[in-house]
């Protein structure tokens, strides 16, 4: 039988095994997530730093990551990162694993590495980053790298979930415009135009500069990255500007909107989570057959419908 809270305390004493069982249980939902993340709050002694690394797919990210996690080690930070992967179709689980992605750190105890499915989540995400950030944060990793499954037009979710967003594009990247439609300008905290051996880095980093400028004036200006990952250039340079970003907001009021932000929109997605499910259960057995079939007789409407199945009153209808 699985004890939540005893779950939740080994996690805080760094059993990865009970980390890992945890990260599956907040991935499933339910009671016992329930129940293990009120034993699991994250204080403010539990700060982790949150990067996400977004961009189309193909950009390099896997590879930028493991250089970053490379980078991050050498200072004796714990890292985690959570890689979030397409779903099998077959199981629904993360098509990458682990151990493929990000050989190099899997026998670092003070690294560790999760593959999550999307689930057919759009935004780049799966649902359950936020949670899994949480408690990546209590296990006392000082860095979480959050890795978007790669969906392009749509991954700008990652904003809402991390402190540093970065986003990774190639040389020749295309239509800047459709970059800007995307919302990547407004998101990226860092740019980085990776695999920078490759003809046009220069157009693509003049194009994003030019972009920069249009978008006017911040508080932060981000800076345009020139990397290859394979090789570890600019990977120094890369985790400075991090670094830099990092202390920016630290001295300004923009990191604690950012986390009241990130928690509001935790909270809404959860409260949204228990609606949808009730709707699911409006939505069955016997009484919503009756109903559909009285709309579809033309007795009933479908507004009317939907009203008398969530107010649980049929009014003689059902």
């Amino acid at each position: 039988m699985i004890d939540p809270a005893g779950l939740a305390d080994a996690v805080r004493g760094g059993d990865r095994v009970a980390l890992a069982r945890l990260l599956s249980m907040v991935e499933a939902g339910g009671d016992d997530a329930r129940a293990a993340m009120a034993a699991l709050p994250v204080t403010a002694a539990d700060a982790a730093w949150t990067v996400g690394i977004t961009g189309a797919p193909g950009a390099g990210k896997s590879t930028l990551t493991t250089e970053l996690v490379r980078h991050f080690r050498v200072s004796g930070a714990r890292v985690g990162v959570l890689a979030v992967d397409p779903s099998s179709p077959f199981t629904g689980g993360a098509i990458l694993g682990d151990r493929v992605r990000m050989h190099d750190h899997t026998t670092d105890a003070d690294v560790f590495i999760r593959s999550m499915a999307s689930r057919g989540h759009l935004g780049g995400l799966a649902r359950a980053v936020p949670q899994a950030v949480r408690v990546l944060a209590a296990a006392g990793h000082h860095w979480i790298i959050v890795e978007t499954v790669g969906v392009g037009q749509v991954e700008v979710e990652i904003a809402g979930t991390a402190d540093t967003t970065v986003v990774v594009v190639n040389p020749g990247w295309g239509d800047g415009v459709q970059a800007a439609k995307a919302g990547l300008l407004e998101i990226g905290d860092v740019f980085v135009v990776n695999k920078a051996d490759r003809d046009g880095v220069a157009a693509t980093v003049r194009d994003l500069e030019g972009m920069l400028d249009l978008a006017g004036e911040r508080a932060w200006r981000p800076p345009v990255l020139e990397t290859v990952a394979t090789s570890q250039r600019g990977i120094d340079a890369l985790a400075e500007a991090i670094g830099r970003h990092r202390a920016a907001l630290e001295d300004s009021r923009e990191l604690v909107q950012r986390r009241e932000q990130r928690i509001a929109d935790e909270i809404h997605a959860l409260v949204l989570d228990r609606l949808i499910k009730q709707a699911d259960d409006f939505c069955s057995g016997i009484r919503f057959a009756t109903v559909v079939r009285r709309v579809a007789d033309g007795i009933s409407d479908p507004y009317t419908a939907a009203t008398l199945l969530t107010e649980g009153d049929d009014g003689g209808e059902a």
